[in-house]
């Protein structure tokens, strides 16, 4: 289900808690499998579950909580924009426009060739680098004028 390395970084997780607490790792096992498989389905959160010693409902619970954890196939790049209060009064909603403008694609949509998906998310912590959003949960960009924007999407189609 899963390759050897995610299971060893997996375990590398599970070592760091007590042995009766497996289920503490479930989130960075729903993060490393999504690394893998791009997406979490149902198949794959059934086997962390089972992995971990827990019931399937507890990590589908996890996963469904958590925007970063993607439940249906995304583009290869998952761009999500902070649009919550602070970063709409900044800019937020116009970095929003700006992508959905050059992307023409609307929230939770992905472009006609596979390569962005656009989603909208909630407070990531950086209000006075706003606008923000993420790349791949990976990559925080701020300050996302529509210049920045342009470049980042150059950046990302080569």
């Amino acid at each position: 289900m899963l390759s050897s390395e995610t299971i060893k970084k997996i375990d590398h997780e599970v070592a760091k808690y007590p042995a009766d607490q497996k289920q503490s790792a479930v989130m960075s096992a729903l993060a490393f499998a999504q690394d893998e498989k791009g997406w979490l389905a149902n198949e794959t959160m059934d086997f962390i579950a089972h992995y971990l010693g827990m019931p399937a409902i507890a990590v589908y619970e996890v996963a469904t909580f958590y925007n970063m954890y993607n439940l249906q196939p995304v583009g290869k790049y998952k761009l999500t924009v902070c649009t919550n209060l602070p970063c709409a009064l900044s800019g937020g909603n116009d970095a929003a426009a700006r992508l959905k403008q050059k992307l023409g694609i609307g929230f939770n949509q992905t472009t006609a060739d596979g390569k962005f998906t656009l989603k909208e998310g909630e407070c990531m912590g950086a209000c006075g680098d706003a606008p923000v959003l993420l790349v791949n949960n990976k990559r925080m960009c701020s300050f996302m004028s529509d210049d920045k924007i342009d470049q980042l999407l150059e950046e990302l189609s080569k």
